[in-house]
């Protein structure tokens, strides 16, 4: 599994020009499932998205993780994050999760943030959404649960 995590002062998504999921001060993350990931993979990288320490303490340092700070995340699906683009010049997404086999990852990567204690905003899964994203900083961090 892939994560693109990005701090935000807030995000949300829109389907057909409608809100579906809004957050304020969290992360954005956007989530590629590859085919052959696990639920041990989505466990992980929501253990990982909960706890890296991306905001700042009163010295301006990286010190403070999500749950530290009690921000929200806003999780969106994104297929794309696994578009091989090497060769000619459309992607190809081989790599990707079928859509059911992706689908069921990223109700899991959700529910594990839940249970950690994260309160999580979503897009809809295999829907075309617009999607806000206000970085903070900006911090932009690729976290992959191949190879941990």
């Amino acid at each position: 599994m892939r994560a693109v995590i990005q701090r935000v002062s807030r995000a949300r998504v829109l389907v057909d020009g409608e809100p579906v999921g809004a957050v304020d001060r969290g992360v954005a993350i956007l989530l590629g499932v590859k085919d052959g990931d696990t639920e041990e993979d989505a466990r992980w990288l929501a253990e990982k998205c909960a706890n890296l320490r991306i905001f700042e303490n009163e010295q301006g340092k990286f010190d403070r993780s999500l749950l530290d700070v009690r921000g929200d995340a806003l999780v969106v699906s994104q297929f794309t994050l696994y578009g091989d683009c090497r060769k000619g010049r459309r992607p190809s997404f081989t790599e990707a999760a079928a859509p059911a086999e992706a689908k069921a990852l990223y109700e899991t990567f959700i529910k594990n943030l839940r249970e950690i204690g994260v309160h999580v905003e979503t897009g809809k899964f295999g829907h075309r959404m617009r999607v806000e994203i206000h970085n903070d900083g900006p911090v932009t961090l690729l976290v992959d649960s191949e190879g941990r």
